[in-house]
């Protein structure tokens, strides 16, 4: 338990420099969208260490923490690699903008607790990781290969996601419309969607219904958190806001149709 609290203080330290160099970038750069990527990678290393950690010290069987080792980092390379690419040749991130614009002089020093927070946010999907690799039940066995293909069919869908909307928006006929194909005509955010379905594989791996793992109800952190960033703070409202003022009558019309979240057929309207 100690060992576990030491590693644990490390990585918060370690989000928390992270996201201080996220916010030096933000600055220099002007794209605010740089801390999603700073983010990102910071919890991908922060997942290895718990993974490896775990498998290092032999609570769980070595095939398991390795497996979930690649899946953090999976997950973080794809997603860290899209948003780099997205800040380097796209505009401001919109919600950040927003945020700055809102802030005004103290912005800078807003923007770099903002993001601190968020630090404070990775610890937890950290935490989830490493319970997922910890579970000592020998071997891999149907609970780790289907946490595994969850992981990857999220991954797959958001990247889907991504993709359809920016082939959608590089389309000159699309300027000043909404996207609504594909994914996007059933949930106005399906990549945050199966960003969150994603957190969903450390606790099917974690979770012992025995009772012999109490430490893998701890997984469940990752996805509660990710759900309440996603929907109630960073996610749908400072984007949904700017889409209901750069795009009004045609988001509100999207809006009303569509699911904000979970994918579900679009109402008639």
């Amino acid at each position: 338990m100690t060992r576990i609290v030491f590693i644990l203080l490390c990585v918060a330290l370690l989000n928390c420099a992270i996201m201080g160099f996220a916010a030096a970038a933000q600055r220099v750069t002007g794209k605010s969208g740089w801390a999603d990527a700073f983010w990102t990678f910071g919890v991908g290393v922060s997942g290895a260490i718990f993974a490896l950690a775990a498998l290092a010290s032999g609570e769980g069987p070595p095939a398991r923490g390795l497996l979930v080792a690649v899946m953090v980092f999976f997950w973080a390379a794809r997603l860290c690699v899209h948003i780099a690419r997205r800040a380097i040749k796209g505009p401001d991130d919109p919600r950040y903008a927003a945020l700055r614009r809102e802030w005004g002089e103290a912005a800078a020093r807003k923007m770099f607790w903002f993001l601190q927070t968020q630090a404070f946010f990775a610890v937890f999907l950290a935490l989830s990781v490493w319970a997922a690799a910890a579970n000592p039940r020998p071997g891999l066995d149907p609970r780790d290969y289907a946490g595994a293909l969850l992981l990857v069919i999220a991954v797959i869908g958001e990247g889907a996601a991504d993709r359809a909307v920016r082939n959608f928006g590089r389309d000159p006929a699309n300027q000043g419309r909404i996207c609504d194909i594909g994914l996007w005509r059933w949930s106005r955010h399906p990549n945050y969607f199966f960003e969150w379905l994603g957190w969903l594989a450390y606790p099917i791996i974690a979770i012992d219904f025995s009772g012999s793992y109490l430490w893998g109800w701890f997984a469940l952190t990752a996805p509660a958190a990710m759900y309440w960033l996603l929907v109630h703070v960073s996610g749908l409202p400072p984007l949904e806001k700017h889409m209901l003022e750069s795009r009004g009558a045609a988001f509100r019309a999207y809006r009303d149709r569509t699911s904000a979240f979970f994918p579900w057929p679009p109402k008639s309207v």
